[in-house]
């Protein structure tokens, strides 16, 4: 399934050759525009369903973007790739070498969608006779061995932070804003300009905004630190702009990071270690008040542009797809892994992995390892064809068992399933990680734990009592 996510250095124009290879691969089915809504089964014979949404546009579409031009809506709706900056229509292409290239209806703001009245410029634009208003969604069942979960994650919203003007003061942007103005294929043609659309003399740039804070994120992001170094060089390199980062901690862990902190202090970029107070207006010009702790006092300064900084948070639906697919969240809302230092790739779900952002913020060349390793794991599994099994998976007795399906409801594995025929629960064993969880709430007690019988804990406890001498 693809979901894209624009990551905040530009990896939207550096994957994308590689998205291309992936839709000419014909051993590689792209399902663009979907989300799983069912999963049923266990590793090595998953039943995945799948919602596919309607594009409302045909697949002979060769992504020439007459329609797009022909839009009556064109350039009155706010474009999510830009982030707002500037505008598209209805019918539109989502970004500049899109994977597939084709051209997709907005339902929420294409007039003929919402109210059938519409001269349907697009549909008269278009040659191929690519447009259908009549594109109902499908649902879809596909079976697989396994599943890599690489959902990505959302940036933070910096308007939580209201004490920064983020969208009260036109010239506060956020680091994916700045992204596409200073990209070539961004609203400004790769020129970083204000809002009166004029170079900017001195910018200000506040590390942490939605990261290590105790009333937002109170972890750390992790690509922050860097990526706003990088910004710092570019916002010099194009407008020789008097630069300034307001920082929490410089955390350059990565190879040859150091030695790019130290290229930028090099550059004339400058650096004051405290955080940001806020943020107003004064005399035309943002104003910013800070603590400088090396100093020990506090300072305001004037700036024609601030950039913050934002940090990552888990992708919107990571709830409901945590539901769907039996795998748990860490307390920030990220994806949990198996182990953290010895299975780092796997879930505890058997056959379900997790890769880059999905199992917690991480930078491009991290997510790449991840990725290729949780590829290795499957071909691995896949090649064995065999699976290996708990050995304190849980047994559940039939004729003592019920059917009040209260283990069903706490299993969180999803390893219980109710037989209609014998009204008795039965486990999957291919799912049981033998947690105990069921066979403790048991009432009737019909579910044992392999190698852990009541009896054997009990005597366990005594001769760990008479070591003791009690």
């Amino acid at each position: 399934l693809d979901k894209t996510f624009p990551t905040l250095d530009c990896s939207a124009c550096i994957l994308t050759p590689k998205m291309v290879d992936v839709a000419r691969e014909p051993n590689i089915e792209m399902i663009t525009n979907a989300e799983v809504v069912a999963l049923e089964g266990a590793i090595g014979n998953y039943k995945v369903k799948i919602r596919k949404n309607p594009r409302y546009v045909l697949p002979d579409c060769s992504g020439c973007g007459e329609c797009v031009n022909a839009c009556v809506m064109k350039g009155r709706i706010q474009n999510e790739f830009d982030y707002g900056l500037s505008k598209r229509g209805a019918i539109y292409i989502p970004f500049p070498q899109a994977v597939p290239l084709k051209a997709v209806i907005d339902p929420l703001s294409c007039l003929m969608l919402k109210s059938g009245k519409c001269t349907q410029a697009c549909v008269k634009a278009c040659e191929r006779n690519c447009i259908d208003f009549e594109q109902k969604e499908e649902e879809m069942e596909i079976k697989v061995g396994s599943i890599i979960v690489a959902t990505g994650f959302k940036v933070f919203d910096a308007k939580r932070v209201s004490k920064y003007g983020y969208g009260k003061y036109p010239d506060v942007i956020d680091a994916m804003q700045f992204e596409r103005l200073t990209n070539a294929s961004g609203p400004t043609g790769g020129k970083l300009l204000t809002s009166k659309g004029e170079k900017p003399e001195k910018i200000a740039i506040i590390h942490c905004v939605g990261s290590r804070d105790e009333n937002t994120n109170k972890y750390c992001s992790r690509v922050c630190c860097m990526y706003s170094l990088k910004h710092a060089h570019l916002a010099r390199e194009k407008t020789g702009a008097e630069v300034y980062n307001y920082y929490m901690d410089i955390r350059a862990f990565g190879k040859g990071y150091e030695e790019f902190y130290k290229r930028i202090q090099s550059e004339g970029v400058r650096f004051i270690r405290g955080k940001v107070a806020e943020v107003f207006e004064k005399e035309g010009r943002l104003r910013v008040r800070a603590e400088d702790t090396l100093l020990g006092k506090n300072i305001e300064q004037d700036f024609d542009m601030v950039i913050l900084s934002i940090g990552l948070e888990p992708c919107e639906d990571s709830d409901k797809l945590s539901e769907i697919l039996h795998i748990n969240r860490s307390q920030d809302g990220f994806f949990m892994e198996a182990h953290p230092k010895l299975n780092p790739l796997e879930t505890p779900t058997a056959g379900i992995y997790i890769a880059g952002c999905s199992q917690g913020p991480k930078d491009i060349p991290d997510t790449v390892c991840q990725a290729k390793g949780c590829a290795g794991e499957v071909i691995k599994f896949l090649n064995i064809g065999k699976v290996k099994l708990e050995t304190t998976i849980v047994q559940i007795n039939a004729d003592i068992c019920k059917g009040c399906r209260l283990c069903e409801k706490l299993c969180p594995y999803g390893a219980l399933e109710f037989n209609i025929d014998t009204k008795t629960m039965e486990v999957e064993s291919a799912k049981c990680k033998g947690c105990g969880t069921c066979a403790a709430a048991c009432p009737a007690g019909a579910i044992k734990q392999q190698q852990f019988s009541a009896d054997q804990i009990f005597a366990e406890i005594e001769a760990l009592l008479e070591g003791v001498g009690v």
